[in-house]
């Protein structure tokens, strides 16, 4: 009897641990990536924002952060005190490079320079930009010496999977756009578009690609936007996730991709009464099951100061309510627990 209790004890015991073991296969072999909107921690309220600390911003969304195998953001200022300020706009950025080691303090990987600010303080304050990022860890994406640096992919190798990661801005001004002998930033023309997305999908099992497109303040998607979107995701891309209007636009699933419009601001030192919500995107990668898991957030400065804090309960209901009727209003987001959508 002892010893038939003694060999059921083990076989259980081995059950357990194989079972253990496909367990932490599974969750072993999930990539996971977040992708946020704008960060700019400069501007007329950088001085309170680097009196508090650089990190200080993150600091109710590190944790998810740092959590994803990969975090990638829309980093809307050079990290510069130099250059020659370009006063051809109403609106120019910079920021103190002590805040490039908060970005890889707080979890972000990775940035896209692609954007109309970055190239604010010329190509000094880009080439220090770049010189900072790479400095504290973070990499850079959308933007470079020169058209080819700008195109540049960045690869990633997650646990065996590769992930690429591209930036392209369709935003003026011109004069920010990268030529073969100017720095810029990486302009979304059409024809190197598809060539470097169909390059990068050769490389890897996941693309996704950062977008600076659209017009300010508005959920109202223009009309280059879903051609240009349904083009990439044809070439090879699986997600696009969209920057510049400063507030939420809508999502659409076309065909294997999945498509943010806009993922609004983020961590930015704004006062703005109409920028009071964002949300963060999670995407899940497990073989061929892929998930995104919408994360919301309020960035209402009256209630969280410059802080992006997590919303749940009625909230969080509300934001995701309003996301989906955004236009095109073609995806519904599964609430199991959380809010997700599977592509």
């Amino acid at each position: 009897m002892c010893r038939y209790r003694q060999r059921k004890t083990g076989i259980m015991l081995v059950l357990l641990l194989i079972l253990l073991a496909r367990i932490c296969s599974a969750q072993g072999n999930t990539i996971t990536i977040i992708g946020g909107g704008d960060v700019m921690l400069g501007g007329p309220w950088e001085s309170q924002v680097a009196q508090d600390g650089y990190r200080y911003p993150f600091k109710q969304v590190s944790s998810l952060l740092q959590k994803a195998d990969l975090s990638f953001v829309n980093l809307e200022a050079p990290l510069t005190i130099r250059g020659t300020e370009f006063v051809g706009k109403t609106y120019r950025f910079r920021v103190n490079p002590n805040a490039a080691k908060a970005l890889k303090q707080s979890g972000i990987t990775t940035v896209t320079l692609a954007n109309n600010h970055s190239m604010d303080y010329g190509a000094l304050g880009l080439a220090d930009t770049l010189q900072h990022l790479r400095q504290a860890g973070v990499d850079a994406v959308g933007a470079g010496m020169n058209r080819a640096e700008a195109r540049r992919i960045q690869f990633y190798t997650v646990r065996g999977t590769t992930v690429a990661l591209l930036g392209y801005s369709l935003t003026l001004p011109q004069e920010f756009w990268a030529t073969n002998a100017r720095p810029g930033t990486a302009a979304l023309h059409e024809v190197d578009v598809r060539e470097d997305i169909a390059a990068a999908r050769k490389r890897a099992a996941i693309v996704i690609v950062a977008v600076h497109w659209g017009a300010e303040g508005s959920t109202v998607l223009r009309e280059y936007q879903p051609r240009l979107a349904h083009m990439m995701i044809d070439a090879g891309a699986d997600v696009i996730l969209g920057h510049h209007p400063h507030i939420l636009q809508g999502m659409e699933r076309y065909k294997q991709g999945l498509i943010f419009y806009s993922l609004g601001n983020f961590a930015f030192a704004s006062k703005s009464r109409i920028a009071t919500r964002t949300m963060l995107v999670r995407l899940r990668f497990e073989g061929k099951k892929r998930l995104a898991e919408l994360i919301p957030l309020t960035i209402d400065h009256r209630r969280v100061g410059f802080q992006p804090t997590p919303l749940s309960g009625t909230g969080a209901d509300e934001l995701i309510r309003a996301v989906e009727l955004l236009p095109p209003a073609t995806v519904r987001v599964t609430r199991d627990g959380g809010y997700t959508i599977p592509f």
